[in-house]
């Protein structure tokens, strides 16, 4: 099967059985049945294609084709079929408002709890109930960012396989474990692997300093509406506040958990 484009090579329309079984992806119920999910954009595409898991096909319109080089070029050395669409097709494939014009259909990305706590974790995010996809995959990228050993979506949290998580996380996805479990598994499981629990509350006695220092972590985050269940943090060995020297009323929840994973991940360093 080709790797790029052929002159003369009739696109794939939104009716084409393998542009509708992509489509379908779109939905998490689609994601379930098939095991794979849509990365969709120029950086996603080039961290999906050096990654170590299986992508299955790019979609790619005929103006993506000709303006971009080397993202087929990488599909070619990986032996990733090319097939080219309409834009109507693309359109259907994509769930922004102006598509790049590629999308990369890919293996799911997550792994057992088990896996992702293997290996001695010295640094995992744990994302408890958090919906909003753009917070979890802009933590994902954090955690990336912050040299985290993975990162777990505890209860009802979203999809990290979701478009808008997978975009926000610019790649991260591709980077590092992510699992996903009951609460309470994710709690026992940080603790076998000699992770310490700690939850980032914005109502916490103890503020977190340049001086902390809570050896192997599990940071653990709540929604931005609703922060952290009252009973997670009851089971949390620690729990730490970010300190607000202005008038700002809080951080979102981005924001935080960056000051909190590079707090950790400094801690780290320094101790080495």
């Amino acid at each position: 099967m080709s790797t790029a484009p052929r002159p003369g090579v009739v696109p794939f329309t939104e009716r084409t059985p393998r542009v509708a079984a992509a489509r379908a992806l779109s939905r998490r119920v689609g994601r379930q049945r098939a095991g794979r999910f849509l990365a969709e954009g120029a950086q996603a595409v080039r961290e999906a294609l050096t990654w170590p898991g299986e992508v299955h096909e790019l979609f790619v319109t005929e103006a993506f084709a000709d303006r971009d080089t080397e993202l087929r070029g990488l599909a070619a050395d990986r032996g990733v079929p090319v097939s080219p669409v309409t834009d109507r097709a693309m359109a259907g494939l994509s769930d922004t408002v102006t598509p790049q014009g590629v999308v990369a259909v890919c293996s799911l990305v997550d792994v057992p709890l088990a896996e992702a706590l293997s290996g001695a974790p010295r640094l995992v995010a744990v994302l408890v109930g958090v919906a909003d996809p753009g917070n979890a995959g802009t933590v994902v990228r954090v955690a990336d960012a912050a040299g985290a050993d993975a990162v777990v979506l505890a209860g009802d949290a979203v999809d990290p396989h979701n478009g808008k998580c997978v975009r926000a996380s610019t790649g991260s996805v591709f980077h590092l474990p992510i699992a996903r479990a009951p609460v309470d598994d994710v709690l026992a499981a940080c603790r076998a692997a000699g992770l310490c629990l700690v939850a980032a509350d914005g109502y916490a006695e103890d503020e977190l300093t340049p001086a902390t220092d809570t050896g192997p972590t599990a940071w653990l985050f709540g929604s931005e509406a609703h922060g952290l269940p009252d009973e997670v943090k009851s089971a949390a060995d620690v729990s730490l506040r970010v300190p607000l020297y202005g008038k700002a009323e809080s951080l979102n929840l981005a924001t935080a958990a960056t000051i909190c994973l590079y707090a950790s991940a400094w801690a780290r360093r320094a101790s080495h």
